[in-house]
């Protein structure tokens, strides 16, 4: 997929553009991690009380738009949302496109992001609404920025069971989380009890909004965020996360299995259930690495590892 299309600088200013896609509930969160994932898309849900069907509006920031690249990224976009549907047997959804002018669409999302209990135990909030939580309770405070995630996303729940679960069992122990957003996920482990936590992004606005979002937290003293690659990290770490689409994940596999410890785990997601599972299940047991877990919610999985 070319995202030169929608994103060709995270700070040059272009046209915003909304695509509106109604489709059946079940396809939404394949259809907003696609939005997120792949376009660099701020996602906000409708709901629409009269039917069972469910909006989702994508808002992008298109440089150098023309009414050609608009008509392309809505043709993939129709083309992705119809292939989905027809594995998942739902009915078809509908695209449509439009240029926004004049209107504070930036902040008009917010509305749908307020305080959730993401996993037993964790509180995620947003930075705009204060929010107390009772002492058993540890409280992440969060600005997704645009184009991130709040963390409503079932493989980051999933993600996170896992990390809470792997901390504990470690003690004290390192982290790396490759893909790391907002931070989420680096956060959580930190807070969690990991001594040294490392988050990894090579979207530079995802390292400006993670690194905001650390600091927020006061959790600068044992996490560190930043866009430096697999290839330049030199250390071995207790736990490594990467909650990332499929292809990236199998492309990343030397570079996870070289950064896990021996008898380290490995926890990855953002997997569909099925072809994609198995495939890596696969390939990281042909690396040296043992299943110890698989946890599934809709259609998505997570996998934890152990490498030896």
């Amino acid at each position: 997929m070319n995202k030169e299309l929608v994103r060709q600088d995270a700070h040059q200013i272009g046209t915003i553009v909304k695509l509106s896609i109604e489709t059946d509930p079940e396809l939404a969160e394949t259809v907003s991690d696609y939005l997120v994932g792949v376009w660099d898309a701020a996602v906000e849900f409708q709901v629409d009380k009269s039917t069972t069907a469910l909006c989702l509006h994508g808002f992008m920031n298109m440089v150098g738009f023309t009414p050609e690249k608009l008509e392309a990224v809505t043709h993939q976009v129709t083309k992705f949302v119809e292939d989905m549907a027809g594995v998942f047997q739902l009915p078809c959804p509908r695209v449509s496109s439009e240029v926004i002018a004049d209107q504070d669409w930036s902040t008009s999302w917010k509305e749908y992001f307020k305080p959730f209990e993401i996993v037993s135990g964790l509180i995620v909030a947003p930075s705009w609404e204060p929010y107390h939580a009772d002492n058993h309770k540890k409280v992440i405070v969060l600005d997704p920025g645009m184009a991130f995630g709040t963390g409503h996303h079932a493989t980051t729940k999933l993600c996170l069971k896992m990390i809470s679960s792997s901390v504990k069992d470690y003690g004290d122990c390192s982290l790396l989380d490759v893909g790391t957003g907002t931070g989420i996920l680096a956060m959580a482990a930190a807070l969690f009890g990991a001594t040294q936590v490392m988050g990894v992004d090579n979207d530079g606005e995802a390292v400006r909004i993670a690194s905001i979002n650390v600091e927020r937290n006061n959790l600068q003293q044992n996490l560190s965020v930043s866009n430096t690659s697999l290839d330049h990290i030199n250390q071995q770490f207790d736990i490594v996360v990467a909650n990332i689409l499929y292809k990236i994940l199998s492309e990343m596999a030397d570079g996870l299995e070289r950064l896990t410890a021996q008898n380290g785990t490995l926890i990855l997601s953002g997997l569909l259930h099925g072809e994609q599972t198995a495939s890596i299940i696969d390939r990281f047991r042909s690396r040296g690495f043992r299943l110890s877990q698989e946890e599934r919610e809709k259609e998505w999985s997570a996998l934890r590892f152990t490498k030896g």
